[in-house]
């Protein structure tokens, strides 16, 4: 399309394969926003697409994202509230007709398997080096490495026993964000093969609310080093989470910070399994399908010249 749409702290611009959004930044603009800057959207990632009334003489056009298609949004697991989703764009009442427009030609630009859960991650992730202050530690990352410094003010005895951590990516299956506008705010990374401290682990759900803290990870991991001791329950007393507090921990910050952890982790766990020769063979029809939407994404450059043909020869692999 090439167009351009402004709204209310983001403007929007459409092109063949993708729309980018480039958030303002003004004083009124949400600091998460300000934080992201812009991202790029490939149509892929998008299960459908919105426009409804908003406040005040303003309407809203929403484009929806596949789960799991973004790392921002898994990382939040639903708590985000309205005014800090990037993929709301709010214009002024008088702009409907336009935002009709451009909602009808994302609609039609939507793939056969809008519907569906994205198989990884399509939208980029924030990039490291990233990190930000909790209540009772610094927490860092360099792409590789999550680190864990510990502020004497704010530290548990617990967490200074264990001393300063530092975690490689590659020894961890996932990460749990809750977040800081909770009482109980926190960020927990979860080690490969580790139960989840939590009851809700894995489902997005807190023991003590049952709604707010994501928990995402890849039960198939095999067990890490780290996984054969018991993990405490409450955020604070675990050398594997920082907490947060008023002024730590802010939105803007940790959750970015746990997007781009998630993406590394889910990106280090991408390497195809290889199938038993006893394996069920798959319906023929159903890997033709899963080829031609293969063949989609490299087509949008989602997807390597190496990573088609390695994809491609793994699934005739399971004829």
């Amino acid at each position: 399309m090439g167009d351009v749409l402004a709204g209310i702290h983001a403007t929007w611009e459409f092109d063949t394969d993708s729309v980018l959004i480039r958030f303002e930044r003004g004083i009124r603009t949400p600091k998460l926003f300000q934080s992201l800057r812009e991202r790029r959207i490939p149509h892929a990632a998008l299960s459908s697409v919105t426009l409804t009334p908003g406040k005040r003489g303003t309407v809203v056009l929403h484009a929806v994202p596949r789960p799991g298609a973004d790392p921002l949004l898994e990382a939040a697991a639903g708590q985000l509230k309205d005014g800090s989703d990037p993929y709301r764009l709010v214009l002024p009442a008088e702009r409907e007709t336009l935002a009709e427009y451009y909602a009808d030609e994302l609609r039609a630009l939507l793939g056969p398997d809008a519907a569906e859960p994205a198989e990884r991650f399509l939208v980029a992730a924030p990039e490291a080096p990233m990190h930000f202050k909790a209540y009772d530690g610094r927490a860092s990352f360099d792409g590789n490495r999550i680190s864990f410094r510990w502020f004497w003010t704010g530290a548990s005895t617990a967490k200074w026993k264990a001393g300063d951590q530092t975690f490689p990516v590659s020894e961890l299956s996932g990460v749990e964000w809750r977040s800081p506008e909770a009482f109980d705010g926190y960020l927990r990374l979860v080690p490969r093969g580790a139960p989840s401290a939590d009851a809700g682990a894995g489902t997005g759900m807190s023991p003590v609310t049952g709604k707010g803290a994501a928990a995402l990870r890849t039960d198939s991991a095999p067990p890490g080093p780290q996984s054969s001791a018991p993990r405490p329950t409450q955020a604070d007393q675990d050398p594997a989470a920082v907490i947060f507090g008023l002024g730590y921990g802010p939105v803007h910050e940790s959750l970015p910070f746990a997007a781009a952890v998630l993406e590394s982790v889910r990106r280090r766990q991408s390497t195809p399994v290889a199938v038993p020769a006893s394996a069920v063979r798959r319906d023929p029809a159903d890997i033709a399908e899963r080829i031609r939407h293969l063949g989609e994404l490299h087509q949008a450059g989602l997807v390597t010249d190496d990573e088609f043909s390695a994809k491609k020869a793994q699934l005739l692999a399971e004829l």
